[in-house]
């Protein structure tokens, strides 16, 4: 896909889709500029937070869909590379939060919403501004967004207790989000990573080399798809846990549910979901480089690849440990990178996986829903006055 003309890609559907998972390793470089240019004015910010109250400051991590699953994927890293000593990290989709408030937000406790989103446009994202300003008694807004003409953005724009940071190059034209989700993920994790900007450049740069081997490699990625599966699993330990659901979510929306999916941690699989798995499913675990983690990860390839009972069980890692020696798409070449920034290029894997498998079934990437009922901004959403009234 990444070789074909535009012509070619366009018959297809496919054209959008594939040029934004393909130029996400230049995207994320300039989400490290974006981060350099606004830390003064972020740490300013953050220091204005932190002044509302004692104690460590909660800070909330919100989103929707992908955007949520942003939050899951960069919150359990912070919570032991960012200074736990004055942030307590949570992701809370902005669906529970509207839903729910009071299950979610502490009204006593100071607290940062730091909101993720594409197009800022999403009745969620601004109810949940709306309803968590209502809830808590001292709280500050911190936008991640990808879009400046977004709602969150503009309205956000005039308030004192808000801060909008934008990453309008990853605003993904297609359907599924795909260089926002990593945009997004990568500068809340330079943000509030303790690691030096020096660090956090190396980082950076080797992530967005191994973006690029994924573009280089596609027949690897191809030949995973190859026999005749109808079922697609995705699993990970730690910030993977998010991935693996992000992962599965790409299968889901570009095949519009012609591929069955599913995800979960590597150890919380053996508890019921493995039931998923017959012999035509494609399993796919995500490796962590921490050493301790990793066994765990390496334990369920073990066993289902054990046990015969997938169609394949193909581990994706990078060569910093112990790795699993049957199928798998290994990264070489560069030092073993934590998590938050390994997530970026293992889930160009995932999203790579995802636009081949819509083109397999007869899907159009660009345009995956042919009922339009499933929407790029979701629709027909209605959202009740806060606090209720009988």
């Amino acid at each position: 896909m990444f070789e074909k003309s535009i012509d070619d890609l366009k018959a297809l559907g496919a054209d959008i889709t594939t040029h934004e998972i393909k130029q996400q390793p230049e995207l994320w470089r300039d989400t490290f500029n974006i981060y350099k240019e606004n830390k003064e004015a972020i740490n300013a910010f953050l220091a204005d937070a932190r002044a509302m109250g004692e104690g460590r400051l909660s800070v909330v991590f919100t989103g929707a869909g992908t955007s949520d699953y942003v939050s899951d994927t960069c919150a359990p890293y912070l919570r032991h590379a960012g200074n736990s000593d004055l942030y307590d990290f949570k992701p809370v989709a902005t669906t529970d939060i509207v839903s729910a408030p009071l299950d979610f937000l502490r009204p006593e406790d100071p607290t940062l919403l730091v909101s993720f989103a594409r197009s800022g446009n999403s009745p969620e994202s601004l109810a949940a501004v709306n309803v968590a300003r209502t809830v808590c008694k001292n709280i500050k807004f911190l936008n991640l967004t990808c879009a400046p003409e977004g709602k969150l953005a503009v309205e956000s724009a005039n308030d004192s207790n808000a801060l909008t940071v934008l990453i309008p190059r990853a605003n993904d034209k297609g359907f599924a989000m795909t260089g926002s989700y990593t945009c997004m993920e990568l500068l809340s994790t330079l943000i509030f990573d303790e690691a030096s900007d020096e660090q956090k450049a190396a980082w950076v740069e080797a992530a967005a080399v191994m973006g690029e081997n994924v573009v280089a490699r596609e027949e690897e990625v191809a030949a995973f798809l190859s026999g005749d599966y109808t079922r697609v699993t995705y699993l990970g330990s730690g910030s993977f846990g998010g991935l693996a659901q992000e992962a599965q979510l790409k299968i889901l929306e570009l095949a519009h549910g012609l591929t069955a999916t599913s995800y979960d941690t590597s150890m919380g699989y053996r508890h019921g979901p493995k039931s998923f798995v017959d012999d035509k499913t494609l399993v796919f675990v995500f490796v962590n480089n921490d050493p301790y983690t990793r066994q765990y990860d390496l334990d369920i390839l073990h066993e289902i690849g054990g046990d015969e009972i997938a169609m394949k069980t193909i581990a994706v890692q990078q060569d910093a440990g112990e790795l699993f020696e049957g199928e798998s798409f290994t990264f070489t070449g560069s030092e073993a990178l934590p998590e938050a920034y390994l997530a970026l290029p293992f889930v160009m894997v995932a999203q790579t996986v995802s636009l081949l498998n819509s083109v397999r079934v007869g899907n159009t990437p660009d345009t995956p829903s042919p009922s339009g009922t499933v929407n790029r901004v979701v629709k027909g959403v209605t959202i009740h006055p806060y606090p209720y009234e009988a």
